[in-house]
């Protein structure tokens, strides 16, 4: 998979195919980026468990908060991860144990060695890519907000395979 670019298909076949999220590094401050991801694929359908050993044992955004991946007692579809590059290697492994379908590295966050490991274990992997983003993007609702087609628009297009 050529990390830099990914096809429209590659991006919405994830997200139709998740439908549990553990969001790695999430916080219940609310003017973190983690926690407007959190709420909005909330919002569109998802269940986003949130993951900080820092926060385990409290809620944000009605969701207990796990220490771990494996700690989770539920199935999750995706790995979400707001951490550096460099804390990547090990979630990628715990993502692999679980048996998620899916690694998601937020923007700015890239590690070759660790999606090439998930990619080989059976994991889909996207990096330096925010799904919050890509979600209103692919379905429609930043165009319909006029955020960079320069046209603005009362219609909205349907969900993403919601």
């Amino acid at each position: 998979m050529d990390h830099s670019s990914y096809p429209n298909e590659y991006i919405l076949g994830i997200l139709n195919s998740c439908k549990a999220i553990a969001m790695v590094g999430a916080s219940a401050n609310w003017n973190r980026p983690s926690y407007f991801a959190m709420k909005y694929l909330q919002e569109k359908g998802f269940r986003v468990i949130p993951v900080n050993p820092g926060a385990a044992d409290q809620e944000i955004l009605g969701e207990k908060v796990y220490a771990s991946l494996k700690e989770i007692p539920v199935k999750v579809d995706m790995v979400d991860c707001f951490r550096n590059a460099e804390a990547i290697p090990p979630i990628a492994e715990e993502a692999i144990e679980i048996g998620a379908k899916v690694l998601w590295l937020q923007l700015g966050v890239v590690n070759e060695a660790a999606a090439k490991r998930a990619e080989a274990a059976g994991l889909k992997v996207v990096m330096n890519r925010c799904p919050k983003i890509e979600y209103g993007r692919l379905s429609g609702e930043i165009g319909w907000m006029g955020v960079t087609t320069n046209v603005i628009s009362s219609k909205r297009k349907r969900p993403v395979g919601r």
